[in-house]
């Protein structure tokens, strides 16, 4: 058996003796995390499980589309967060850090198992499911209930559809698998509403978030010694136009589209005057390499990491580890 495998074994076992599960995912959720802590929920309740979920932003704020997930309404605060749980779950955390105010919590748990597929993933947890070849947490959400031998719900179903829809850019990024279609087959043969919710996620825009993403376009910028479309929004960005930085989260696949440059990235900044900068390649960097250099990480294609600096300094950065970055190979997630 695998290394994942056995994991995967070990962690079904565990939460088969369980009798409450504390699960938590990580800060500023996307629908990755916040599908596969869901949707594992929904499972383990179904078996008569007592199941507590957190997200550790303070203040929580979830986007519009988080409404359509079953689940989402009965997320605790923070403060209700189990102290030490007897056994706890992180769903898509590739590192303890993104667990914010959930941290202590993690490092209490008496078993802690760590569920991601990000290939810079910190070695986290007392049982590791990580698997950087997935698609999604979700998808291996999935092949954990299997492995229980648990009935996937409707409302699981719900969840780690959203979730996989959305990491694998409806199905289109290399991470996609056969095994991940036949999982999403499988989900969608439960009877729920796959149009709505795929314009909940995709087609869902603010005005004044469609006007804050004209602007960030105004600022595009090419850089051709490395590679790299960029762009930004500030603070003061968001709050002139009355815009959460949630709702500008698609930025970064717009910018992307620019034929002419591998990498793009999009700088926005957050409630601590830093920036994430996000960052997706066509192929030809490893951007979890270079995120990871940051102190950030994510996959090959697709990864993130917060700077302290300004646009400016930042980018100046970025751009002199693109250049000294080797070729990317074909391979990897």
């Amino acid at each position: 058996m695998s290394g994942e495998g056995a994991e995967l074994e070990r962690a079904a076992a565990v939460l088969a003796e369980a009798s409450e599960v504390a699960i938590a995912c990580h800060v500023n959720p996307d629908a990755d995390a916040l599908g596969a802590m869901l949707g594992l929920a929904a499972v383990l309740r179904a078996r008569g499980v007592r199941v507590v979920c957190a997200v550790p932003n303070e203040p929580r704020h979830l986007p519009r589309w988080a409404q359509l997930l079953p689940g989402a309404d009965e997320l605790v605060r923070v403060e209700r967060f189990p102290a030490a749980p007897a056994v706890m779950v992180t769903c898509d955390c590739a590192s303890i850090d993104r667990l914010a105010a959930l941290r202590p919590a993690a490092e209490r748990a008496n078993e802690l198992i760590w569920i991601d597929h990000h290939r810079s993933n910190d070695g986290a947890g007392t049982i590791r499911v990580v698997d950087p070849a997935a698609s999604s947490t979700c998808e291996l959400v999935v092949r954990l209930a299997d492995a229980l031998g648990a009935e996937l719900p409707t409302q699981a179903a719900v969840c780690l559809y959203a979730g996989i829809v959305t990491d694998t850019g409806r199905f289109q990024y290399e991470a996609t698998t056969p095994e991940t279609l036949r999982i999403a087959a499988r989900l969608r043969e439960h009877p729920f509403d796959h149009a709505r919710l795929a314009q909940a996620l995709y087609e869902d825009r603010d005005r004044a978030a469609l006007s804050l993403m004209a602007l960030a376009l105004t600022r595009l910028t090419f850089e051709p010694e490395a590679d790299l479309v960029w762009t930004y929004l500030t603070q003061a960005d968001l709050r002139k136009a009355g815009v959460h930085p949630a709702e500008t989260d698609e930025l970064i696949d717009l910018i992307r589209t620019d034929r002419e440059a591998d990498v793009a990235a999009v700088l926005k900044q957050q409630w601590d005057g830093r920036f994430k900068v996000s960052m997706r390649s066509r192929g030809a960097h490893d951007l979890a390499a270079i995120a990871a250099r940051f102190g950030g990480g994510g996959h090959r294609l697709a990864a993130g990491y917060t700077s302290a600096h300004g646009p400016a300094a930042t980018i100046e950065e970025l751009v002199r580890e693109l250049r000294a970055a080797p070729a990317a190979t074909a391979s990897g997630g």
